[in-house]
Order: C-alpha cells, then structure tokens, then sequence
C-alpha cells in the first residue's frame, strides 16, 4: 500500500513538472501579449515570438504567428486597402493563355509595301458532300450514295444532286463533283462508314 501511494505521488510530480514545464513558455507568451505595446508602423515589421524547444522534444511548425494581440490594427487594414494588384496582364478567370501579337513598325511597312491592286476574290465555299458507297445493279448505270447532313441522295454521272451538285465522273475511290453555282469542282473520297 506505502508503495503504491509513493509510485502515484512520484506520477503526480512527474506530470505537474511536464505541465508547467511546457506551460512557461506559453505563459511567456501570454503575459507579452497582455501588456500594451506600442503600434508599430506598416513599415516597422511586426515582432515575433522566440520559443525554445528542449532536447528530445517535438518540433513545433515552421511558421509562427506574428502577434498574438487580438485588437483590430487599423494601421494595417489602410495600408492593405490603399494596395493596388498589379497582373502581368493575363485575364486569371480565362483557363486559355491570351496570344501576344506582333507589334510591326509603321515605318518599315511603308517602305515595303507596294501599292496593291484590289484583295483576290474569295475562294468558292467548299461541297459539304460525303461519298459513301455504290448502289450498283446489273445493267444499269453506275450509282452512288451522297450525304449532306442526315439528306442522303443517290445519282449518277450527269445527275444533279440538291439543285445545286453536278456528278462529273465516278471512279472506284472517289467522285468529281461541281457546283452549279459557283463553278467550283471538287473531288470527294470514298469514305467509310
């Protein structure tokens, strides 16, 4: 019984010592923090609390906090508002990145340039057809399927196709085709599926 008394009065000692010994530097920290110290200027930079780690003991993180001291420092919330964000001029709420464009001497391309006649005609648009298959029958001509869209249209060489699509000629990999209107040819390949 006297051991068992004298093994829990040693614990109890042992655990106030951990206690109190952790406890002075918090205590440090909070008897500086109470007592009124003087507002330093945005530019005085803001002081900091030291902490001593006894051997064997766990690190504490890297940052510590600058001052402990609750009280709105107004000081400091009008230097933050009068702080104006300079970019590098990228538009952060844009996830693609904004291409820079030459910048070209006004002088240099004067001097180059040769008075031009008129800008060229615009190239003719493009037939949007697709050439998908054959529809092939013993005597009869040579067919095909055209597709533009979900219009599909069957014709042979000499047809006109969509009131505006001349077939030309039929070979075994692609189809000569003209628009009518424009007077533009264009050769179209099989295409599978």
């Amino acid at each position: 019984m006297i051991a068992a008394i004298a093994l829990m009065v040693l614990a109890v000692l042992l655990i106030g010592r951990m206690l109190f010994s952790s406890g002075e530097t918090s205590s440090v920290a909070a008897t500086s923090s109470v007592t009124p110290s003087p507002a330093p200027s945005p530019a005085d930079p803001a002081p900091t609390r030291v902490v001593h780690v006894r051997p064997g003991a766990q690190k504490k993180p890297a940052h510590v906090a600058r001052s402990l001291d609750p009280t709105l420092r107004y000081d400091w919330l009008k230097a933050s508002e009068d702080t104006e964000y300079q970019g590098k001029g990228r538009n952060i709420f844009r996830a693609e990145a904004e291409i820079p464009q030459i910048i070209k001497n006004p002088v240099l391309d004067k001097q180059n340039s040769a008075p031009t006649g008129p800008p060229p005609p615009a190239p003719p648009p493009p037939i949007n057809m697709k050439f998908f298959g054959f529809a092939n029958k013993p005597g009869e001509s040579k067919k095909i399927f055209l597709s533009q869209g979900e219009d599909v249209f069957i014709a042979a060489e000499g047809d006109i196709v969509d009131r505006r699509y001349k077939v030309l000629r039929i070979s075994p990999m692609s189809v000569e085709i003209e628009d009518v209107l424009s007077n533009n040819r264009q050769s179209i390949p099989l295409t599978q599926g």
